[in-house]
């Protein structure tokens, strides 16, 4: 085959790959939840096997479950009561975002200037809390089938090896096979440790920040700032923006705060801000990079391209993903000639494998213990 005809087979390969991935990302997408959730749990349950030597991997995983499933719940829990303490107060919130919306207005010379009533509740304000409601929904329905496909994931992986052998009858065919399955679980299960260690890192002063700032319910801020910061680079930013908004619609402002009314809103905004900003920006800047390319292999224009581009397939759950399921595409593109130019454009370091850092959340596992 010329390179033109190539060329064109792959163009049309490609063009084919991303329609199935956008007209089935309501299956795809959940399944790869799914997916992630699953080795969450494995690699929970490998280090608890490991800590505990006497237990079996049956048991281990039967505690990483219920740990799991205690620290969803929780923080199920957490959001719930964050929005309750905010509907409590929704009162002197509307009238602190009157204030604000007519500050806006006398800035732009109208004196006359709408409510938050009628700015929100109207025909594109029903539409867009429709829209949210409808998100809301599907946002549920989507956990169950998430978590039935976990169910399902481990009931199946019991036979996955013997499937693997009378798959690949070469035993050099096998051997690959696994180590591909290896690096990628690897490089997975690697990304999902020094992304929960990078939130922790930022969350823990953030919330002692907005704590000794006075904001309101600031462990629900903090919760929001450790899921955004699992999306790559956007959620750094959004997560840096969330908690000075709320300051700024804050009905009761610390007496401390500089300023005059009503400017010592926007005052102590900018004081949150610059305090959750810190540490969004050292953390991120100074030990984000270093722990990320140690575990990912991925350059950063690639993990900034990649939030992109599966965000615009799967929406926010491709933002999630964006990062290991790159991975897995460096590691597959790795195997054969013709597009290892390909993993090697997408690595940081021109080997297109994960590096095996040291800081993993668990070891792979061999076949044997799999089938365990």
């Amino acid at each position: 085959m010329d390179q033109s005809a190539k060329l064109g087979t792959w163009i049309i390969a490609t063009g084919v790959i991303i329609a199935v991935l956008y007209l089935g990302r309501e299956i795809l997408a959940t399944f790869a939840m799914a997916v992630f959730l699953f080795l969450i749990i494995e690699g929970f349950a490998t280090a608890i096997e490991k800590v505990f030597a006497s237990l079996k991997i049956s048991a281990a995983r039967l505690i990483a479950i219920l740990l799991v499933s205690i620290g969803f719940v929780g923080f199920i829990a957490l959001l719930a009561n964050g929005v309750a303490e905010f509907g409590r107060d929704a009162g002197n919130y509307e009238a602190k975002i009157n204030e604000l919306i007519a500050d806006v207005y006398r800035v732009g010379g109208v004196q006359e200037a709408p409510t938050l009533t009628q700015l929100v509740f109207n025909e594109r304000g029903n539409a867009f809390f429709a829209t949210i409601a409808n998100s809301v929904s599907g946002l549920s329905g989507d956990l169950m089938l998430i978590l039935i496909y976990v169910a399902f994931l481990f009931s199946a992986q019991a036979s996955w090896p013997q499937k693997l052998d009378l798959i690949f009858r070469s035993p050099e065919r096998r051997d690959q096979v696994r180590r591909i399955g290896s690096e990628a679980r690897r490089g997975i299960e690697n990304y999902l440790w020094v992304q929960t260690v990078i939130s922790v890192m930022i969350t823990v002063p953030s919330y002692l920040s907005l704590l000794a700032l006075g904001v309101q319910n600031a462990l629900f801020l903090s919760a929001v700032i450790f899921v955004l910061n699992y999306i790559p680079t956007v959620g750094s930013i959004v997560a840096a923006l969330v908690p000075p908004l709320f300051a700024l619609v804050q009905p009761v402002v610390p007496g401390w705060v500089p300023g005059v009314a009503p400017d010592t809103s926007y005052v102590y905004a900018a004081i949150v801000f610059g305090s959750v900003s810190f540490w969004q920006f050292s953390i991120g800047n100074f030990v984000q990079p270093r722990m990320m390319g140690d575990s990912l292999n991925l350059s950063a224009l690639v993990v900034l391209l990649a939030l992109a581009i599966w965000g615009l397939i799967w929406g926010i759950p491709g933002m999630f993903l964006s990062a290991p399921l790159t991975v897995i595409m460096m590691i597959l593109w790795g195997q054969s000639d013709d597009t290892r130019w390909l993993a090697i454009l997408l690595s940081a370091d021109g080997d297109p494998r994960p590096a095996t850092a040291g800081s993993t959340l668990s070891s792979v596992q061999t076949p044997d213990a799999a089938q365990g």
